[in-house]
């Protein structure tokens, strides 16, 4: 499970000439079905493709001279898994992962030691805790359990806190609560730490729903969970039949300032928008006339969305399309406004494959996400006045399956999760170019699924 030296990542991200993309029809886009996204992802003139940064070093172990960012930070990382003996979604071989790993990574190459196994265990459930999230100090980490029966109860998830210890990294457990719905598939701490959000992939058909927990505060029960103040329920289809038939939640996530959450849907294809009310602890839709969510192209499936630190920009990436669409965002009113779609694949690309994750650099300059099947993480770079994206390139994960990833908070590092090849891969960012570099560092631990980075390690 530590870091060990490898040199089986040595491919270099590539940006093909024309590789970049453009949306015609830009006013229709958004009525257009998943299926026309081929026809109206066109390549870019070759004098655009000749302004993109170059792919760089093709050795990707060497230093990249136009990289003079600092090393990250020591931090310590919290991984969660699909645990023995099942075969996770997408995975090829049972799993053997015990539970959510703690590591301590070097700021430098990303590599990690093992500091921690919290484990699955008869007298203390923790299966599947394929989600983790921590509380806005870092005082608590919350996991998901992507279960459909929860302790007993059928249609329901489970969610565990934890208490961290600052010096150690290592967690205790303090309790848990059912999600209400099955199959959670995200928490997220509203900006106040007052609340954990659920996303349920599976609600009671024919709907999805979405959990609003509340956090206790002070006292000898602080950080744990309580019993659900609100459970939303939202309804729909889509056209792709066997994916779409119900809501599928897949994402919360709030805007920069606070304001607003919202609610990416896989099966609706919509973003559904809300105001939390955190004096009563429940959701509340955005006032008419806007309505109460955002619309993706009909079939995109939207799995997970990211903004731009500043609030102007959101990124949803539409995971039954391979896609990234691009929206500038009205914090006042909380709507978006449909800018561009590109693809997250190369326009050569013959194989399966579906999006999963995307993550803003914290710059903001960048925006990356990861293909499953062509096993690969690409980077745009974000023009600052308009939203728009420019490709950078490809570069693989260096390992199958890349359900997740994650960038560390000084922007040095990014963190690939290989679920079926049991490894994380980190690469050095950089920040000038966005271009991504193995470190040659491989960290070997069982079905990592979700990396979530936690605290300075003292000292």
């Amino acid at each position: 499970m530590t870091g060990t030296d490898q040199t089986g990542t040595d491919q270099q991200s590539t940006a093909p000439m024309g590789s970049d993309y453009r949306v015609t029809r830009r006013e229709l886009f958004p009525l257009v079905g998943a299926a026309a996204l081929a026809a109206t992802l066109v390549p870019a003139t070759r004098a655009d493709a000749e302004q993109q940064p170059s792919p760089g070093n093709t050795d990707p172990g060497d230093e990249d001279p136009e990289d003079h960012g600092p090393d990250a930070q020591q931090r310590f990382v919290y991984v969660g898994t699909y645990t023995r003996p099942n075969t996770a979604p997408g995975g090829v071989k049972p799993s053997t992962a015990l539970g959510v790993y703690v590591f301590k990574m070097n700021g430098r190459t990303g590599d990690l030691d093992l500091v921690q196994i919290v484990e699955d265990t008869s007298s203390q459930p923790l299966p599947n805790p394929s989600w983790l999230t921590l509380d806005p100090r870092q005082r608590y980490l919350y996991a998901t359990s992507e279960v459909s029966t929860w302790r007993g109860v059928a249609n329901n998830g489970g969610v565990t806190s934890f208490s961290v210890d600052p010096a150690s990294g290592k967690l205790s457990r303090l309790n848990d609560q059912p999600t209400g719905g099955a199959i959670p598939a995200v928490v997220t701490p509203d900006p106040t730490g007052r609340y954990i959000l659920i996303g349920n992939y599976v609600g009671v058909p024919p709907n999805g729903t979405f959990a609003v927990l509340p956090i206790v505060q002070s006292g000898p029960r602080a950080g744990q969970i309580d019993p659900a103040t609100d459970v939303f329920s939202v309804s729909g289809t889509g056209p792709n039949r066997s994916r779409q038939e119900q809501p599928h939640p897949h994402d919360v996530k709030f805007d920069p300032a606070g304001h607003f959450v919202f609610g990416p849907d896989l099966g609706t294809d919509r973003i559904w928008a809300w105001h939390l009310d955190v004096g009563a602890g429940k959701l509340v839709p955005v006032a008419p006339p806007d309505p109460p969510y955002a619309q993706v192209a009909s079939g995109s499936g939207p799995r997970h969305m990211a903004f731009h630190p500043s609030g102007p920009f959101v990124y949803v990436i539409d995971e039954l399309v391979s896609s990234i669409t691009a929206f500038s965002y009205d914090g006042t009113r909380g709507t978006f406004t449909w800018i561009p779609t590109v693809s997250t694949l190369p326009p050569d690309f013959t194989g399966t494959s579906a999006c999963a994750e995307i993550v803003v650099h914290p710059s903001g300059a960048f925006v990356y996400g990861s293909n499953r099947g062509h096993d690969s993480i690409v980077g745009f770079a974000i023009d600052q006045q308009t939203g728009k994206l420019r490709l950078i390139g490809w570069t693989p994960t260096g390992g199958s399956f890349p359900r997740n990833f994650n960038i560390d908070p000084s922007g040095a590092l990014l963190l690939a999760a290989n679920q079926n090849s049991d490894t994380i891969v980190p690469f050095r960012i950089n920040r000038n170019t966005g271009r991504l570099r193995p470190t040659r560092q491989v960290t070997q631990t069982p079905t990592p699924v979700c990396i979530m980075f936690g605290g300075v390690v003292p000292g």
